[in-house]
């Protein structure tokens, strides 16, 4: 490990570049199973010495000491090994936040290199013509319209007509509304009546003024009764 460096991780160009960091990462972590497999063994090895001498603490010191020393040197032996795997675990975690950061990079410098792309024709100059031009396009396009229906002015229909033909409408239909409901005022409903004699019409009208009149009146009587 100790000749590894970052130039000899992500030297090289094109795909090995882009495989060093793969390679890196993938050789560490087999280091880094390796290590642990070598912490628990030293971790059995510690409880086998263990129990040696507290076997033979009192039976037989000198073996039990001997087994202490072991014990003592397997311990130390573990603290290298679990040192050595935070270190791999640490490069590991290095490697991946490089290789995070410049996959990152690469990116925003594709977008950026896409945009200066799709710009690079384009100038503010540029936009600010192409609009002028529509509008210009846009004019011309009003006056030929213009220009083709010069000559079907005089078939033009008039708007205050056509209004003023819709409200006799409106009112011709409510009127026939009025009539049939017995609402519409007497006169209203002498004016529509067919062309007659004079004294015929006021005849008729005169009777249905007084009908109008007998009918408000019991109407009136029925509501004081209530």
């Amino acid at each position: 490990m100790s000749g590894w460096g970052w130039g000899s991780i992500f030297g090289g160009s094109g795909n090995n570049s882009r495989e060093a960091p793969k390679n890196a990462i993938l050789g560490l972590r087999s280091t880094l199973e390796m290590l642990t497999k070598r912490d628990k063994h030293l971790q059995n090895q510690m409880d086998e010495q263990d129990a040696i001498a507290r076997k033979n603490v009192n039976a037989n010191k000198g073996l039990a000491r001997a087994a202490l020393r072991r014990k003592k040197n397997y311990e130390h032996q573990l603290g290298q090994t679990q040192a050595q795997m935070l270190t791999v675990e640490r490069e590991i975690s290095s490697i991946e936040t490089a290789n995070i950061n410049k996959e990152t990079l690469d990116a925003m410098k594709n977008a950026q290199q896409a945009m200066k792309k799709i710009h690079g024709g384009l100038t503010i100059d540029k936009v600010d013509q192409t609009m002028e031009d529509l509008r210009e396009q846009h004019a011309i396009g009003e006056e030929i319209a213009e220009a083709l229906t010069q000559g079907n002015t005089g078939n033009m229909v008039d708007e205050d007509e056509l209004d003023d033909e819709l409200a006799e409408l409106q009112q011709e239909e409510l009127d026939n509304k009025m009539l049939k409901t017995g609402t519409v005022p007497v006169s209203d409903q002498v004016q529509r009546l067919p062309s007659v004699g004079n004294q015929e019409i006021k005849g008729k009208a005169q009777r249905v003024e007084e009908d109008d009149e007998e009918e408000e009146l019991r109407k009136l009587q029925a509501e004081m009764a209530m």
